[in-house]
């Protein structure tokens, strides 16, 4: 996987390659202002072919994701409802498996509520995994 700081950086910049997919949006200044973070890029992620790099704000660190060393990943979905209610929230995240028997869950901090993320996700974990023949 490419350096993080570079992909990020390149997504910033832009253009980027076709393969690669960028969200972002506006850092809100009431909750820049109260979480300190008024000052900081906006925040970032992007999916490439070899796995996802986020940036939330200057304080946290990155959240890298290299799908080389991914065994697998399952999509999980997890809905609430009220009993007075006919809505339903729902809650989507990716469970993930490494080489290494370690398992984590993968969910965009900044884009929690956009569900392309997860799809974005999705669709380059299984062409890398098509590409690397497994």
């Amino acid at each position: 996987m490419t350096d993080p700081r570079t992909i990020l950086w390149q997504a910033r910049q832009g253009p980027v390659p076709v393969h690669w997919r960028v969200f972002t949006k506006k850092r809100g200044k009431l909750s820049g202002f109260l979480r300190g973070t008024s000052d900081d890029p906006d925040p970032l992620l992007v999916i490439t072919p070899d796995g996802a790099v986020e940036y939330t704000s200057d304080g946290k660190p990155l959240t890298v994701v290299d799908f080389h060393d991914l065994a697998r990943i399952t999509l999980r979905v997890s809905g609430q409802s009220f009993s007075d209610s006919s809505l339903v929230s729902l809650s989507v995240w990716v469970d993930l498996t490494y080489r290494d028997g370690r398992n984590a869950k993968w969910r965009s901090a900044s884009f929690a509520d956009d569900v392309q993320t997860v799809q974005s996700f999705i669709e380059a974990y299984g062409a890398h995994r098509a590409l690397q023949g497994r």
